[in-house]
């Protein structure tokens, strides 16, 4: 079954999240939206750890803001 999984992530990232959750459609965006704000979480943590002037002034802003 898991290699079922991984088999299908490589050829269709779409329909191998559907198949980690069962084909649950609300399940699959709610876990999406979850990986989501826990990655914007982290975004946050690394801004406030590096400084401006080891990333030349530049930090992620607007452009990741959906």
């Amino acid at each position: 079954m898991l290699a079922e999984r991984l088999t299908t992530a490589e050829s269709n990232p779409i329909d191998a999240a559907m198949a980690w959750h069962g084909g649950d459609p609300r399940a699959t965006i709610d876990a999406l939206l979850k990986d989501r704000e826990w990655l914007c979480e982290q975004l946050a943590i690394a801004q406030a750890c590096i400084s401006k002037g080891y990333t030349r002034g530049w930090l992620p802003g607007a452009e990741f803001e959906g």
